[in-house]
């Protein structure tokens, strides 16, 4: 199946948008954000960045495309490497230096420096259910798209386990993933959230590692997520946290900067509620629905161009 190359555009370029919108409140109180709410691109605050400097969310994900790019296919063991080389040396970083990283995420890159298994890195007990492996997961779902839904979720998986490697931050990916091709199939929000939980539901149903986590997924997989209150949306670092709020975002505004601004003043893990929704948005809405005033300010903004534009050319159906 033939994609449409802006509505790809639009996802990697509203991601990293979104991300960038978020870093200079990320955690700051919903409060916080309501009383000086951001409208525009902005800098210095949280990190004492320059505006349209983007976090470890968005290297991390511009790793998986470089790889996806120079590999032709995905492969954990040069992603693994790549993730090293961004801690260590600050390979994928806006400014040369990583100015924030989760810990179960450097935890699992100490493992790969060790030689563990990408399979096996990341965290696999309950409490390792933060939202860095669904931060990046973008690239995949993009690059999976034309694949039957059990190899696009098996790819999800894989990807996240280098850092997140429990169920929960499995699924959280899965869903995501399928959410994101359901939008750059050309279904409306709703739509793409209809299709891709039913997809979910009864693909984790039938898997005897994941079944048991559903009940956690209740509240996504009801379908209803869209009439949740903002106050029952949180806005945490936890993997299913950020999924719910990215949907909710996604589902409650009608165009790209409603959805992204939502997501980051809802304050707290603000780049990556941010990074998610953009990616959703940037699908629904195309290119053109990302403020070109904002795309132009993110830091390394021509070989990020030269990057996606290799990825789009490379990727299955395009």
């Amino acid at each position: 199946m033939t994609y449409d190359s802006s509505k790809m555009l639009g996802g990697l370029w509203g991601a990293l948008t979104g991300d960038a919108l978020g870093v200079p409140v990320e955690f700051q109180s919903r409060a916080n954000c309501a009383r000086n709410p951001v409208t525009d691109m902005r800098g210095y605050g949280t990190h004492h960045q320059p505006p349209g400097t983007w976090s470890d969310d968005s290297a991390l994900m511009l790793c998986t495309i470089a790889s996806l790019n120079e590999c032709g296919k995905f492969d954990a063991h040069d992603l693994a490497k790549r993730f090293i080389a961004w801690l260590d040396t600050g390979y994928m970083t806006p400014h040369g230096d990583v100015f924030d990283a989760g810990n179960a995420t450097r935890a699992a890159i100490a493992r790969l420096r060790r030689g563990v298994e990408p399979a096996l890195a990341g965290g696999d007990t309950p409490d390792s259910n933060g939202n860095g492996s669904l931060m990046r997961i973008l690239p995949i779902a993009l690059y999976f798209a034309d694949a039957p839904a059990p190899e696009l979720l098996q790819a999800a998986h894989t990807a996240s386990a280098l850092t997140h490697r429990h169920a929960r931050s499995q699924m959280s990916c899965g869903i995501c993933c399928l959410i994101a091709v359901e939008l750059l199939k050309g279904q409306t929000p709703a739509a793409a959230y209809a299709n891709a939980i039913t997809t979910a539901q009864n693909y984790y149903a039938a898997q005897p590692a994941f079944a048991p986590e559903l009940a956690h997924f209740a509240r996504v997989l009801s379908g209803q997520i869209a009439s949740a209150r903002e106050s029952e949306i949180s806005s945490s670092g936890y993997v299913l946290a950020t999924l719910e709020a990215s949907i909710w975002c996604l589902l409650n505004t009608a165009d790209y900067a409603q959805a992204v601004l939502r997501a980051v003043n809802l304050g707290d893990d603000t780049d990556t509620t941010g990074i998610v929704t953009g990616g959703l948005a940037g699908l629904s809405y195309g290119l053109d629905a990302v403020p070109q005033h904002w795309r132009d300010a993110l830091a390394r903004r021509a070989e990020i161009a030269d990057l996606l534009q290799t990825f789009i050319l490379n990727s299955r159906g395009v």
